[in-house]
């Protein structure tokens, strides 16, 4: 089983600016829109969701895009590739790649992105460790690094 998830995205006419492509802005909004449904995906033993208690949530750490080509709206559905990069104590990183259509074959990669999500306590504010099965959930949906064109230190990959 493949760990990306891929999400149908239904653009529309508003999400485009005045200079005739999706605007920027709004491609954090599918980023979310996709990580919330793989948070809540049906699983035998519940959603990720339902294994965060009532006095934990998680918080947005970090995100970084690249563009690489201009998504423009269309009636064809785009899509949102969405899986798991890394798995730390407190944490757990996503990668994305956002495309003009549903069907991989013939399907341009308008950006690739990453979000670093941290586990924290509402009572303290203060990072708090995942538990043994939410870490084995993000584990069954662990793929391969965001090819970034540059690293993380700022030099070209």
């Amino acid at each position: 089983m493949s760990p990306v998830h891929t999400f149908p995205l239904q653009l529309r006419f508003g999400d485009e600016d005045s200079y005739g492509h999706v605007n920027n802005v709004r491609f954090l909004q599918f980023l979310e829109d996709a990580r919330l449904s793989l948070m809540h995906e049906p699983r035998p033993d519940g959603s990720f969701i339902d294994l965060i208690d009532p006095d934990h949530y998680t918080l947005v750490g970090r995100q970084e895009i690249e563009y690489l080509s201009p998504l423009t709206v269309s009636m064809e559905f785009a899509a949102v590739d969405l899986w798991i990069t890394a798995v730390g104590g407190s944490s757990f990183d996503l990668g994305y790649a956002v495309r003009d259509r549903v069907a991989a074959e013939g399907s341009t990669t308008s950006a690739i992105a990453a979000t670093t999500m941290v586990m924290v306590s509402r009572t303290t504010g203060r990072p708090v460790r995942l538990s043994d099965q939410q870490r084995a959930i993000l584990l069954s949906w662990r793929g391969p690094a965001v090819p970034f064109r540059r690293t993380r230190a700022g030099t070209r990959a």
